[in-house]
Protein backbone atom coordinates (compact mmCIF):
# COMPACT_ATOMS: atom_id res chain seq x y z
CA UNK A 1 0.00 0.00 0.00
CA UNK A 2 1.48 3.37 -1.04
CA UNK A 3 2.26 6.18 1.36
CA UNK A 4 -0.02 8.36 -0.76
CA UNK A 5 -2.96 6.06 -0.05
CA UNK A 6 -2.14 6.10 3.64
CA UNK A 7 -2.17 9.90 3.48
CA UNK A 8 -5.82 9.74 2.35
CA UNK A 9 -6.77 7.59 5.34
CA UNK A 10 -6.64 10.01 8.22
CA UNK A 11 -8.55 8.30 11.08
CA UNK A 12 -10.81 11.33 11.50
CA UNK A 13 -11.88 11.10 7.85
CA UNK A 14 -12.83 7.43 7.69
CA UNK A 15 -16.54 6.64 7.17
CA UNK A 16 -18.69 6.85 10.30
CA UNK A 17 -20.33 3.50 11.00
CA UNK A 18 -23.83 2.98 12.37
CA UNK A 19 -22.50 2.65 15.91
CA UNK A 20 -20.67 5.97 15.53
CA UNK A 21 -23.80 7.94 14.63
CA UNK A 22 -24.68 9.62 17.93
CA UNK A 23 -26.99 12.56 17.05
CA UNK A 24 -30.77 11.94 17.06
CA UNK A 25 -33.57 14.04 15.54
CA UNK A 26 -34.06 16.24 18.62
CA UNK A 27 -30.32 16.67 19.04
CA UNK A 28 -29.91 17.79 15.42
CA UNK A 29 -32.86 20.17 15.74
CA UNK A 30 -31.29 21.65 18.89
CA UNK A 31 -27.99 22.08 17.05
CA UNK A 32 -29.90 24.14 14.46
CA UNK A 33 -31.57 26.24 17.16
CA UNK A 34 -28.14 27.42 18.18
CA UNK A 35 -26.65 27.64 14.70
CA UNK A 36 -29.28 29.96 13.24
CA UNK A 37 -28.76 32.76 15.79
CA UNK A 38 -26.04 34.71 13.97
CA UNK A 39 -25.19 38.28 13.09
CA UNK A 40 -25.95 37.59 9.42
CA UNK A 41 -29.57 36.73 10.21
CA UNK A 42 -30.00 39.96 12.16
CA UNK A 43 -28.37 41.91 9.31
CA UNK A 44 -30.76 40.38 6.76
CA UNK A 45 -33.74 41.49 8.82
CA UNK A 46 -32.35 44.97 9.40
CA UNK A 47 -31.58 45.59 5.74
CA UNK A 48 -34.87 44.01 4.63
CA UNK A 49 -37.14 46.43 6.50
CA UNK A 50 -35.34 49.33 4.89
CA UNK A 51 -37.40 48.61 1.74
CA UNK A 52 -40.10 46.06 2.66
CA UNK A 53 -42.57 45.54 5.47
CA UNK A 54 -41.64 42.86 8.00
CA UNK A 55 -44.31 40.50 6.66
CA UNK A 56 -42.69 40.43 3.22
CA UNK A 57 -39.24 39.99 4.76
CA UNK A 58 -40.56 37.00 6.71
CA UNK A 59 -42.10 35.43 3.58
CA UNK A 60 -38.87 35.84 1.62
CA UNK A 61 -36.89 34.30 4.48
CA UNK A 62 -39.20 31.30 4.76
CA UNK A 63 -38.94 30.65 1.01
CA UNK A 64 -35.15 30.88 1.05
CA UNK A 65 -34.84 28.66 4.12
CA UNK A 66 -37.16 25.90 2.88
CA UNK A 67 -35.44 25.71 -0.51
CA UNK A 68 -31.99 25.71 1.05
CA UNK A 69 -33.07 23.28 3.77
CA UNK A 70 -34.06 20.81 1.06
CA UNK A 71 -30.69 21.25 -0.66
CA UNK A 72 -28.91 20.71 2.67
CA UNK A 73 -30.84 17.50 3.21
CA UNK A 74 -30.00 16.33 -0.31
CA UNK A 75 -26.26 16.83 0.15
CA UNK A 76 -26.48 15.61 3.75
CA UNK A 77 -27.62 12.20 2.51
CA UNK A 78 -23.99 11.61 1.52
CA UNK A 79 -23.11 11.61 5.21
CA UNK A 80 -26.20 9.66 6.28
CA UNK A 81 -25.91 6.98 3.60
CA UNK A 82 -22.15 6.49 3.47
CA UNK A 83 -20.80 8.17 6.62
CA UNK A 84 -18.57 10.40 4.48
CA UNK A 85 -17.42 13.95 5.22
CA UNK A 86 -17.52 16.77 2.67
CA UNK A 87 -13.82 16.85 1.66
CA UNK A 88 -13.69 13.06 1.30
CA UNK A 89 -16.72 12.87 -0.99
CA UNK A 90 -15.36 15.83 -2.96
CA UNK A 91 -12.66 13.47 -4.19
CA UNK A 92 -15.33 12.07 -6.53
CA UNK A 93 -16.31 15.26 -8.42
CA UNK A 94 -12.92 17.02 -8.01
CA UNK A 95 -10.31 14.26 -7.64
CA UNK A 96 -8.12 13.05 -4.76
CA UNK A 97 -5.88 16.11 -5.16
CA UNK A 98 -8.41 18.53 -6.62
CA UNK A 99 -10.68 18.22 -3.58
CA UNK A 100 -8.30 20.44 -1.62
CA UNK A 101 -9.00 23.64 -3.56
CA UNK A 102 -12.80 24.01 -3.08
CA UNK A 103 -12.44 22.45 0.37
CA UNK A 104 -9.87 25.04 1.42
CA UNK A 105 -12.15 27.83 0.19
CA UNK A 106 -14.91 26.48 2.40
CA UNK A 107 -12.52 25.92 5.30
CA UNK A 108 -11.18 29.47 5.22
CA UNK A 109 -14.69 30.92 4.87
CA UNK A 110 -15.83 28.86 7.87
CA UNK A 111 -12.81 30.05 9.87
CA UNK A 112 -13.57 33.68 9.03
CA UNK A 113 -17.18 33.25 10.11
CA UNK A 114 -15.94 31.67 13.32
CA UNK A 115 -14.00 34.87 13.94
CA UNK A 116 -16.94 37.14 13.07
CA UNK A 117 -19.37 35.25 15.31
CA UNK A 118 -16.83 35.06 18.11
CA UNK A 119 -16.36 38.83 18.00
CA UNK A 120 -20.12 39.30 18.04
CA UNK A 121 -20.44 36.96 21.03
CA UNK A 122 -17.46 38.59 22.76
CA UNK A 123 -19.08 42.02 22.56
CA UNK A 124 -22.16 40.57 24.25
CA UNK A 125 -20.00 38.84 26.87
CA UNK A 126 -18.15 42.09 27.51
CA UNK A 127 -21.45 43.99 27.80
CA UNK A 128 -22.67 41.46 30.40
CA UNK A 129 -19.49 41.83 32.45
CA UNK A 130 -19.50 45.61 32.10
CA UNK A 131 -23.12 45.70 33.28
CA UNK A 132 -22.67 43.40 36.25
CA UNK A 133 -19.07 44.26 37.20
CA UNK A 134 -16.46 46.92 36.48
CA UNK A 135 -14.69 44.77 33.85
CA UNK A 136 -14.66 46.21 30.31
CA UNK A 137 -12.27 44.69 27.75
CA UNK A 138 -13.82 43.15 24.64
CA UNK A 139 -10.51 41.78 23.30
CA UNK A 140 -9.86 39.71 26.42
CA UNK A 141 -13.45 38.41 26.13
CA UNK A 142 -12.78 37.62 22.47
CA UNK A 143 -9.72 35.49 23.24
CA UNK A 144 -11.41 33.67 26.15
CA UNK A 145 -14.57 33.03 24.10
CA UNK A 146 -12.56 31.73 21.14
CA UNK A 147 -10.59 29.37 23.37
CA UNK A 148 -13.71 27.92 25.00
CA UNK A 149 -15.32 27.19 21.63
CA UNK A 150 -12.18 25.55 20.25
CA UNK A 151 -11.90 23.33 23.34
CA UNK A 152 -15.58 22.34 23.18
CA UNK A 153 -15.33 21.38 19.50
CA UNK A 154 -12.03 19.52 19.89
CA UNK A 155 -13.75 17.19 22.38
CA UNK A 156 -15.88 15.77 19.55
CA UNK A 157 -19.45 15.61 18.22
CA UNK A 158 -20.98 14.33 21.49
CA UNK A 159 -19.65 17.35 23.37
CA UNK A 160 -21.10 19.56 20.63
CA UNK A 161 -24.52 17.90 20.96
CA UNK A 162 -24.46 18.16 24.76
CA UNK A 163 -23.78 21.88 24.56
CA UNK A 164 -26.61 22.30 22.02
CA UNK A 165 -28.98 20.42 24.34
CA UNK A 166 -28.08 22.86 27.11
CA UNK A 167 -28.10 26.03 25.05
CA UNK A 168 -31.14 25.51 22.80
CA UNK A 169 -33.93 25.78 25.44
CA UNK A 170 -32.26 28.86 26.93
CA UNK A 171 -31.95 30.45 23.49
CA UNK A 172 -35.61 29.79 22.68
CA UNK A 173 -36.85 31.37 25.91
CA UNK A 174 -34.54 34.37 25.87
CA UNK A 175 -35.07 35.10 22.15
CA UNK A 176 -38.82 35.44 22.79
CA UNK A 177 -38.07 37.81 25.63
CA UNK A 178 -35.70 39.73 23.38
CA UNK A 179 -38.39 40.16 20.71
CA UNK A 180 -40.85 41.58 23.23
CA UNK A 181 -38.25 43.95 24.69
CA UNK A 182 -37.27 45.35 21.29
CA UNK A 183 -40.90 45.57 20.11
CA UNK A 184 -41.77 47.66 23.18
CA UNK A 185 -38.81 49.92 22.44
CA UNK A 186 -40.03 50.37 18.85
CA UNK A 187 -43.54 51.22 20.01
CA UNK A 188 -42.14 53.81 22.40
CA UNK A 189 -40.55 55.43 19.36
CA UNK A 190 -43.89 55.40 17.53
CA UNK A 191 -43.08 52.52 15.19
CA UNK A 192 -45.33 49.47 14.79
CA UNK A 193 -42.92 46.69 13.83
CA UNK A 194 -45.20 44.87 11.35
CA UNK A 195 -46.12 47.94 9.30
CA UNK A 196 -43.14 50.30 9.55
CA UNK A 197 -40.84 50.55 6.51
CA UNK A 198 -37.94 52.98 6.32
CA UNK A 199 -38.02 53.68 2.55
CA UNK A 200 -40.93 51.77 0.94
CA UNK A 201 -40.47 50.56 -2.65
CA UNK A 202 -42.97 49.23 -5.18
CA UNK A 203 -43.04 47.41 -8.51
CA UNK A 204 -39.74 46.07 -9.85
CA UNK A 205 -37.76 47.59 -6.99
CA UNK A 206 -39.92 45.73 -4.47
CA UNK A 207 -39.41 42.44 -6.32
CA UNK A 208 -35.67 42.99 -6.38
CA UNK A 209 -35.64 43.78 -2.66
CA UNK A 210 -37.68 40.62 -2.03
CA UNK A 211 -35.21 38.49 -4.02
CA UNK A 212 -32.24 40.05 -2.21
CA UNK A 213 -33.67 38.81 1.10
CA UNK A 214 -34.15 35.30 -0.34
CA UNK A 215 -30.66 35.20 -1.82
CA UNK A 216 -29.02 36.66 1.29
CA UNK A 217 -30.52 33.85 3.39
CA UNK A 218 -29.44 31.23 0.86
CA UNK A 219 -26.05 32.84 0.31
CA UNK A 220 -24.99 32.57 3.93
CA UNK A 221 -26.20 29.06 4.67
CA UNK A 222 -25.26 27.92 1.17
CA UNK A 223 -21.77 27.43 2.58
CA UNK A 224 -23.17 24.80 4.95
CA UNK A 225 -25.24 23.21 2.18
CA UNK A 226 -21.99 22.28 0.46
CA UNK A 227 -20.47 20.53 3.47
CA UNK A 228 -23.52 19.30 5.35
CA UNK A 229 -22.13 15.71 5.07
CA UNK A 230 -19.43 16.65 7.61
CA UNK A 231 -22.22 17.04 10.20
CA UNK A 232 -24.86 14.63 8.89
CA UNK A 233 -22.49 11.67 8.98
CA UNK A 234 -22.97 11.72 12.78
CA UNK A 235 -26.79 11.75 12.51
CA UNK A 236 -28.65 8.56 13.36
CA UNK A 237 -30.55 6.79 10.58
CA UNK A 238 -32.25 3.40 10.29
CA UNK A 239 -30.56 0.59 8.41
CA UNK A 240 -32.29 -1.06 5.43
CA UNK A 241 -34.57 1.97 4.94
CA UNK A 242 -35.08 2.70 1.24
CA UNK A 243 -37.53 5.56 1.69
CA UNK A 244 -35.42 8.74 1.36
CA UNK A 245 -37.52 10.83 3.76
CA UNK A 246 -37.68 8.13 6.44
CA UNK A 247 -33.94 7.54 6.18
CA UNK A 248 -33.28 11.27 6.52
CA UNK A 249 -35.98 12.03 9.10
CA UNK A 250 -33.43 13.40 11.60
CA UNK A 251 -32.08 15.72 8.92
CA UNK A 252 -35.61 16.80 8.00
CA UNK A 253 -36.27 17.70 11.65
CA UNK A 254 -33.27 20.01 11.59
CA UNK A 255 -32.94 21.29 8.02
CA UNK A 256 -36.60 21.63 7.06
CA UNK A 257 -38.28 22.38 10.39
CA UNK A 258 -35.93 23.80 13.04
CA UNK A 259 -33.73 25.81 10.67
CA UNK A 260 -36.50 27.72 8.81
CA UNK A 261 -38.35 28.51 12.05
CA UNK A 262 -35.34 29.73 14.01
CA UNK A 263 -33.71 31.55 11.09
CA UNK A 264 -36.96 33.40 10.38
CA UNK A 265 -37.35 34.41 14.01
CA UNK A 266 -33.78 35.72 14.12
CA UNK A 267 -34.40 37.75 10.96
CA UNK A 268 -37.47 39.19 12.74
CA UNK A 269 -35.36 40.13 15.78
CA UNK A 270 -32.81 41.86 13.53
CA UNK A 271 -35.61 43.75 11.80
CA UNK A 272 -37.27 44.76 15.06
CA UNK A 273 -33.90 45.85 16.43
CA UNK A 274 -33.40 48.08 13.39
CA UNK A 275 -36.91 49.49 13.70
CA UNK A 276 -36.36 50.20 17.41
CA UNK A 277 -32.94 51.89 17.33
CA UNK A 278 -31.85 51.97 13.64
CA UNK A 279 -29.25 49.26 14.26
CA UNK A 280 -29.73 45.58 13.40
CA UNK A 281 -27.14 44.54 16.01
CA UNK A 282 -29.27 43.48 19.01
CA UNK A 283 -26.32 43.92 21.37
CA UNK A 284 -26.39 47.64 20.62
CA UNK A 285 -30.18 47.74 20.69
CA UNK A 286 -30.49 45.91 23.98
CA UNK A 287 -27.96 48.17 25.66
CA UNK A 288 -30.26 51.08 24.79
CA UNK A 289 -33.51 49.39 25.84
CA UNK A 290 -32.61 47.33 28.92
CA UNK A 291 -30.29 47.48 31.90
CA UNK A 292 -28.94 45.56 34.86
CA UNK A 293 -29.71 41.86 35.27
CA UNK A 294 -32.34 41.97 32.50
CA UNK A 295 -29.76 43.16 30.00
CA UNK A 296 -27.30 40.53 31.18
CA UNK A 297 -29.81 37.72 30.66
CA UNK A 298 -30.77 38.96 27.19
CA UNK A 299 -27.13 39.22 26.14
CA UNK A 300 -26.45 35.73 27.48
CA UNK A 301 -28.54 34.38 24.62
CA UNK A 302 -26.23 36.06 22.12
CA UNK A 303 -23.19 34.45 23.74
CA UNK A 304 -24.71 30.95 23.84
CA UNK A 305 -26.00 31.26 20.28
CA UNK A 306 -22.66 32.28 18.77
CA UNK A 307 -20.99 29.43 20.65
CA UNK A 308 -23.51 26.91 19.37
CA UNK A 309 -23.31 28.28 15.81
CA UNK A 310 -19.55 28.26 15.63
CA UNK A 311 -18.87 24.77 16.89
CA UNK A 312 -21.35 23.15 14.48
CA UNK A 313 -21.42 25.35 11.39
CA UNK A 314 -17.86 26.65 11.32
CA UNK A 315 -15.30 24.82 13.45
CA UNK A 316 -16.37 21.25 12.58
CA UNK A 317 -16.46 21.83 8.78
CA UNK A 318 -13.18 23.78 8.81
CA UNK A 319 -11.43 21.22 11.02
CA UNK A 320 -12.48 18.34 8.76
CA UNK A 321 -11.13 20.24 5.74
CA UNK A 322 -7.78 20.97 7.35
CA UNK A 323 -7.50 17.38 8.56
CA UNK A 324 -8.12 16.21 4.99
CA UNK A 325 -5.32 18.43 3.71
CA UNK A 326 -2.83 17.44 6.40
CA UNK A 327 -3.55 13.72 6.37
CA UNK A 328 -2.98 11.45 9.39
CA UNK A 329 -0.48 13.92 10.90
CA UNK A 330 -3.27 16.50 11.33
CA UNK A 331 -5.98 14.96 13.54
CA UNK A 332 -9.35 16.61 13.99
CA UNK A 333 -8.41 18.58 17.11
CA UNK A 334 -5.42 20.13 15.31
CA UNK A 335 -7.78 21.15 12.51
CA UNK A 336 -10.03 22.82 15.11
CA UNK A 337 -7.09 24.77 16.49
CA UNK A 338 -6.02 25.82 12.97
CA UNK A 339 -9.53 27.11 12.24
CA UNK A 340 -9.50 29.05 15.49
CA UNK A 341 -6.13 30.64 14.73
CA UNK A 342 -7.27 31.70 11.25
CA UNK A 343 -10.50 33.12 12.64
CA UNK A 344 -8.53 35.30 15.03
CA UNK A 345 -5.79 36.26 12.54
CA UNK A 346 -8.25 37.76 10.01
CA UNK A 347 -9.22 40.40 12.59
CA UNK A 348 -12.98 39.81 12.23
CA UNK A 349 -13.90 43.10 13.88
CA UNK A 350 -12.97 44.71 10.56
CA UNK A 351 -15.45 42.54 8.57
CA UNK A 352 -18.68 43.76 10.14
CA UNK A 353 -19.39 46.51 7.61
CA UNK A 354 -19.45 44.21 4.57
CA UNK A 355 -21.57 41.32 5.87
CA UNK A 356 -24.33 41.37 3.21
CA UNK A 357 -21.89 41.78 0.31
CA UNK A 358 -19.89 38.87 1.68
CA UNK A 359 -23.02 36.70 1.82
CA UNK A 360 -23.77 37.23 -1.85
CA UNK A 361 -20.18 36.71 -3.00
CA UNK A 362 -19.69 33.56 -0.92
CA UNK A 363 -23.04 32.27 -2.11
CA UNK A 364 -22.01 32.78 -5.73
CA UNK A 365 -18.72 30.93 -5.32
CA UNK A 366 -19.95 27.95 -3.31
CA UNK A 367 -23.41 27.59 -4.83
CA UNK A 368 -21.82 25.95 -7.87
CA UNK A 369 -20.21 23.36 -5.59
CA UNK A 370 -23.65 22.47 -4.19
CA UNK A 371 -24.95 21.99 -7.74
CA UNK A 372 -21.95 19.84 -8.65
CA UNK A 373 -22.37 17.66 -5.55
CA UNK A 374 -26.04 17.01 -6.25
CA UNK A 375 -25.43 16.29 -9.95
CA UNK A 376 -22.58 13.90 -9.15
CA UNK A 377 -24.27 12.07 -6.28
CA UNK A 378 -27.88 11.85 -7.49
CA UNK A 379 -27.92 12.26 -11.27
CA UNK A 380 -24.73 10.42 -12.25
CA UNK A 381 -23.93 7.94 -9.47
CA UNK A 382 -27.55 7.50 -8.32
CA UNK A 383 -26.36 7.62 -4.66
CA UNK A 384 -24.02 4.67 -5.26
CA UNK A 385 -20.39 5.33 -4.38
CA UNK A 386 -17.24 3.24 -4.70
CA UNK A 387 -16.21 4.33 -1.20
CA UNK A 388 -12.99 2.25 -0.82
CA UNK A 389 -11.50 3.97 -3.87
CA UNK A 390 -12.02 7.39 -2.27
CA UNK A 391 -9.18 6.38 0.04
CA UNK A 392 -6.84 5.05 -2.67
CA UNK A 393 -4.36 7.31 -4.44
CA UNK A 394 -4.33 5.01 -7.48
CA UNK A 395 -8.07 4.30 -7.52
CA UNK A 396 -10.76 5.48 -9.92
CA UNK A 397 -10.83 8.98 -8.42
CA UNK A 398 -7.21 9.66 -9.33
CA UNK A 399 -8.37 10.88 -12.75
CA UNK A 400 -5.69 13.10 -14.35
CA UNK A 401 -2.96 13.40 -11.72
CA UNK A 402 -5.60 13.57 -8.99
CA UNK A 403 -7.84 16.16 -10.68
CA UNK A 404 -11.34 15.86 -12.17
CA UNK A 405 -11.37 18.69 -14.70
CA UNK A 406 -15.11 18.32 -15.28
CA UNK A 407 -15.61 19.45 -11.68
CA UNK A 408 -13.19 22.36 -11.89
CA UNK A 409 -14.49 23.69 -15.20
CA UNK A 410 -18.06 23.48 -13.90
CA UNK A 411 -17.08 25.33 -10.73
CA UNK A 412 -15.45 28.08 -12.77
CA UNK A 413 -18.48 28.35 -15.08
CA UNK A 414 -21.11 28.31 -12.30
CA UNK A 415 -19.28 30.36 -9.69
CA UNK A 416 -17.81 32.80 -12.19
CA UNK A 417 -21.03 33.66 -14.00
CA UNK A 418 -22.94 33.88 -10.69
CA UNK A 419 -20.67 36.74 -9.62
CA UNK A 420 -22.17 38.87 -12.39
CA UNK A 421 -25.70 38.34 -11.05
CA UNK A 422 -25.34 39.22 -7.34
CA UNK A 423 -29.07 39.40 -6.68
CA UNK A 424 -29.60 35.85 -7.94
CA UNK A 425 -26.09 34.55 -7.29
CA UNK A 426 -26.98 31.35 -5.45
CA UNK A 427 -29.56 30.16 -7.99
CA UNK A 428 -27.36 31.02 -10.99
CA UNK A 429 -24.29 29.32 -9.53
CA UNK A 430 -26.20 26.25 -8.37
CA UNK A 431 -27.97 25.70 -11.69
CA UNK A 432 -25.01 26.38 -14.00
CA UNK A 433 -22.58 24.40 -11.83
CA UNK A 434 -24.86 21.37 -11.71
CA UNK A 435 -25.84 21.39 -15.40
CA UNK A 436 -22.27 22.02 -16.58
CA UNK A 437 -20.93 19.19 -14.44
CA UNK A 438 -23.59 16.73 -15.57
CA UNK A 439 -22.84 17.38 -19.24
CA UNK A 440 -19.04 17.48 -18.94
CA UNK A 441 -18.80 14.44 -16.66
CA UNK A 442 -21.32 12.25 -18.46
CA UNK A 443 -20.25 12.94 -22.03
CA UNK A 444 -16.56 13.82 -21.69
CA UNK A 445 -14.84 12.95 -18.42
CA UNK A 446 -16.37 9.67 -17.30
CA UNK A 447 -16.05 7.99 -20.71
CA UNK A 448 -12.29 8.63 -20.29
CA UNK A 449 -12.16 7.69 -16.59
CA UNK A 450 -14.52 4.78 -15.95
CA UNK A 451 -16.54 4.89 -12.72
CA UNK A 452 -17.34 1.46 -11.32
CA UNK A 453 -20.64 2.46 -9.66
CA UNK A 454 -21.92 3.94 -12.92
CA UNK A 455 -20.83 1.01 -15.11
CA UNK A 456 -22.20 -1.52 -12.60
CA UNK A 457 -24.96 0.23 -10.57
CA UNK A 458 -25.16 -2.45 -7.90
CA UNK A 459 -26.97 -1.58 -4.68
CA UNK A 460 -25.18 -4.28 -2.70
CA UNK A 461 -21.74 -3.12 -3.84
CA UNK A 462 -22.11 0.64 -3.71
CA UNK A 463 -24.89 1.68 -1.32
CA UNK A 464 -24.32 2.03 2.42
CA UNK A 465 -26.90 2.19 5.19
CA UNK A 466 -29.78 1.53 2.75
CA UNK A 467 -28.52 -2.05 2.37
CA UNK A 468 -27.30 -2.24 5.98
CA UNK A 469 -23.64 -1.76 5.12
CA UNK A 470 -20.99 -0.06 7.22
CA UNK A 471 -18.03 1.01 5.09
CA UNK A 472 -14.81 -0.19 6.69
CA UNK A 473 -11.53 1.04 5.23
CA UNK A 474 -8.37 -0.97 5.85
CA UNK A 475 -5.63 1.14 7.39
CA UNK A 476 -2.11 -0.17 7.91
CA UNK A 477 -0.59 0.27 11.35
CA UNK A 478 2.88 1.75 11.71
CA UNK A 479 4.31 -1.73 12.30
CA UNK A 480 2.69 -3.04 9.12
CA UNK A 481 4.07 -0.11 7.16
CA UNK A 482 7.61 -0.85 8.45
CA UNK A 483 7.28 -4.52 7.49
CA UNK A 484 6.02 -3.59 4.02
CA UNK A 485 8.91 -1.17 3.58
CA UNK A 486 11.43 -3.84 4.69
CA UNK A 487 9.98 -6.37 2.24
CA UNK A 488 10.15 -3.79 -0.55
CA UNK A 489 13.89 -3.38 0.09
Amino acid sequence: MSNKSQFLKSPDLLPITQSGKKVNSLGFAFIWVGMAVVLAAFAIGGSGVASLSLGWVVLATVIGCVVLGLLMTLTGDIGVEHGLSFPVYMRAPFGTVGTHIPSVVRGIVASCWFGVNTFFGATAMNAILATLTSFDNWFVCFLIFAGLQVLNTALGIKAVERFADLAAPIIIIISGWMYMTLSDQALQNGREVWSWVENPVTGGAAFTAFMVVIMANMGFWGTLASDMPSISRFVKAPKFERNWFKRNKAQVAGNLIAYPIVQTFMVIIGAVSYIAVSNYDPVVALQQSASGVVLGILLLMIVLAQWSTNISANLIPAAVVFSNIGGPKVPFYIGVIAAGVIGIAVQPWSLFGIIIDMLLIIGAILSAVVGILIADYYLLRKRRVNVPDLYESEGQYKYANGINWAGFLSWIIGGGIALFFPTYSFLVGFFLGGVSYYILAKYWWFPKYEQAEIVDPSDEKYLGITVGKDWEIEVETKAEEEIAAAVAK
